[in-house]
Order: C-alpha cells, then sequence, then structure tokens
C-alpha cells in the first residue's frame, strides 16, 4: 500500500533541496557567469571596435590622407601674413596666373591689420648694380616703408651679402630686347610681383644707372601724399611720335589717344593694378607695336590718357638729360659730378604742379650715370642730397 507522506516528510524534502546556503552558492555561481559573460562581451566588443576602426581609418586615409589635414601650419597652412606679404619672391608661376593673382582687389574700404603705406622700387636691370652703396645708405633707417623687386636677365644671381636691402628682392624674369614689347611684359612682371604685397601704395620703375637726389623722408613723403601718378604722356606730332601710330589699332586705340612719353614712371596703386589686369590693350600693342614703334614708350602713356588722365601728372619725377640728340640720352661719369650738377638737378630753376600747385621740386631721381659717378656721389650724399 502507498504511504501518504506527512508534513514532516515535505519539510524534509524542502529542507534538503532549498538550503540558505544552497541557495547563496547558486546565485554566486550566475553572478559569476554573468560577469565572465559581460567581461567577455567587452573584449569581443572592444576587438570588434578596433577592428572597425582600423578600417575605417585605412578607408579614411586613402580618401581624406591625414598629411592634408595635420600639415605644419607655419609653413603650409594659409594666414594673414603670407597673403598681405609673401616673404619669398621667387615662386612658380606664369605671367598670366601673376596677373591674375596681382589683380585682385578688396572689396572692404577697411583693412583688418595695420597697414602701413609702403614705396615699392623697381629696379628693371641687365645685371649688376653698379650704384648698390649708394641706394643702400639711401634706405638705411627706413625699414617696413619701402620694398625692393628687381627684374635682371635669367639666371643671373645679384652677388650681395645677406644685410644687404637688395638680398633676395630678385623676382622670376624672363628675356628683355630694347625697343619690344618684351620692355613692357618686364614692368608689368615688376608691378605684379609689387601687387602681391598689400602695403604696397606707390611704385616708381628705376634702372641700374638710376641714383636718388633727395633722401628717403622726402622722397616718401613726396610720392606718399600725392594725388596722382608721375607717367610722362603727351601728343608729339613727329615721326618718333605720331608716326609710330599704326591704323591696323583702330578702332580701340585711335590716333588722337596715341601719346608718347618716358617708360621711367611712378604709379599708385590703383593704376598699378589697372595697368597689370589690362589684357585688350596690351595685346594691341603686342600685335601692332614692333620694334620700331617701342612700346615702351607708348603703352603706359597712352593707356592712361585714355581711361585715367585725371590721375595722372604728365610728368616723370626722374631727371634725364635728352639736349644731345638722337636714341640714346646723355650719360654722366665721375668728371660730370658736381655740387652745382647735382643743386641743378635738384632745384633746377624751373616749376612743376605737384597737387594742383606749382612746386620746385620736380625730380627726385636721376639718370642716366656711369658706374664711375659712384664715389663722388657717396662723397656728397650726406651734404648735398642729405643720406
Amino acid at each position: 500500500m502507498w504511504k501518504t507522506r506527512g508534513k514532516t516528510d515535505e519539510e524534509e524534502v524542502d529542507y534538503f533541496h532549498s538550503t540558505p546556503i544552497k541557495r547563496w552558492s547558486i546565485g554566486l555561481v550566475k553572478f559569476v557567469s554573468f560577469l565572465v559573460t559581460l567581461m567577455a562581451g567587452v573584449v569581443l566588443g572592444l576587438s570588434l571596435s578596433t577592428n572597425f576602426s582600423r578600417y575605417y581609418n585605412l578607408q579614411t586615409e586613402l580618401f581624406f590622407p591625414r598629411t592634408m589635414y595635420m600639415a605644419n601650419c607655419d609653413k603650409d597652412c594659409l594666414s594673414m601674413k603670407s597673403f598681405l606679404g609673401p616673404t619669398h619672391l621667387m615662386h612658380g608661376m606664369t605671367d598670366e596666373e601673376l596677373f591674375w593673382r596681382a589683380s585682385l582687389v578688396p572689396k572692404m574700404e577697411e583693412y583688418p591689420f595695420e597697414r602701413v603705406p609702403k614705396v615699392a622700387f623697381l629696379f628693371l636691370t641687365r645685371g649688376p648694380l653698379p650704384f648698390k652703396p649708394l641706394w643702400e645708405r639711401f634706405f638705411m633707417g627706413h625699414k617696413g616703408l619701402y620694398s625692393i623687386y628687381i627684374h635682371s636677365i635669367p639666371d643671373y644671381k645679384l652677388n650681395v651679402t645677406e644685410d644687404s636691402v637688395f638680398y633676395s628682392r630678385q623676382i622670376p624674369s624672363e628675356e628683355v630686347f630694347w625697343g619690344s614689347i618684351t620692355l613692357v611684359d618686364a614692368e608689368k612682371r615688376l608691378l605684379a610681383n609689387a601687387l602681391l604685397d598689400f602695403s604696397n601704395e606707390r611704385f616708381v620703375l628705376l634702372s641700374e644707372s638710376c641714383v636718388p637726389v633727395y633722401n628717403f623722408p622726402s622722397v616718401y613723403e613726396y610720392l606718399i601724399n600725392s594725388a596722382h601718378s608721375f607717367v610722362e604722356s603727351y601728343d608729339e606730332d613727329s615721326p618718333q611720335g605720331r608716326g609710330r601710330y599704326s591704323q591696323n589699332m583702330a578702332p580701340e586705340i585711335q590716333e588722337y589717344q596715341w601719346m608718347k612719353g618716358s617708360e621711367w614712371f611712378e604709379l599708385n596703386r590703383e593704376l598699378a593694378v589697372n595697368i597689370v589686369a589690362d589684357y585688350k590693350y596690351y595685346s594691341i600693342f603686342r600685335k601692332y607695336c614692333k620694334p620700331s614703334c617701342y612700346p615702351d614708350e607708348h603703352y603706359i602713356p597712352t593707356y592712361l590718357n585714355m581711361f585715367h588722365g585725371a590721375l595722372n601728372a604728365n610728368r616723370s619725377v626722374t631727371w634725364v638729360d635728352w639736349s644731345r640728340g638722337g636714341p640714346h640720352p646723355a650719360r654722366y661719369g665721375d668728371p660730370n659730378i658736381t655740387v652745382g650738377f647735382i643743386q641743378a638737378i635738384r632745384n633746377n630753376a624751373t616749376f612743376c604742379m605737384y597737387n594742383s600747385r606749382p612746386t620746385p621740386i620736380c625730380f627726385l631721381f636721376a639718370r642716366k650715370f656711369a658706374p664711375s659717378a659712384l664715389v663722388p656721389l657717396l662723397d656728397m650724399a650726406s651734404t648735398v642730397m642729405g643720406f
């Protein structure tokens, strides 16, 4: 017969299968199992995350190289300093690229930096600068108020020390031939390189035979405060004037607009930008103003007469002597250099207009001087020219 279990028996069964110690052990085992599972999941997740990151970074590197975004900003990143005034004049731009870059003009009138206007001295030379010591004395003590640019024959390296104001001031240059459009190309190349420095406000073209006849403060104040640029531009009814005009230039350039003047200009920034940016009228000169036409004597004078005559003083600030006739001006060397001679250039007993008023100071520079003139010019620089 089946024996019915009593209450005591049920309690014994419950006792042996469900003691507190056993329940605690089971809970501990479950907790440990949970921790092991959790840790395994974490390890697996980290492993998968690492592999994914490696894959993602690999793919990212292919399309977005970190070297592109982690460049040395001191050298490679855009900055206002490098944009406003390049520290190195040598570059790989073509003339077309350079002129485009130089003709960019800000729309905002206010400058986001403290701008001190500078005078850019543009030296168009064939090689050495025989009057380098005189110019170095002229510039001494006026750093920050001027810039220097040198266009020489290609591959020529000016031999100066690192402390010279002419050190590393050569620009990428091309061959230049007298009486050809290449002279205009060189002028525009000098202007364009100087325009890359946003502090350059006035631009004066000089040759290796030019010398200053006033000290730097006088030259600086004269140019910076002038309401006009100084480009000789006049109509000459002669074979050397209108006789060089080609009817093929019409209708863009009419004969009555044709002007002549000295190559040695001085321009403000606005006119410099316009000349560098011009291609339409430059291309006409390039096509029709052949060597016997001498485009360097006509392109800028004609262009300014056509569009910007009110901004031009119609005279040069560089003295030169054409009194002896011929295709070249008189040249002066050691025997010619006297105090009276230099004083006559500084105050030549004539008056010209400056800011719509007469002034006896018409010329700031002079040419054409032979290298032998250096020593006497240095001897009188402090007493006559003030530097």
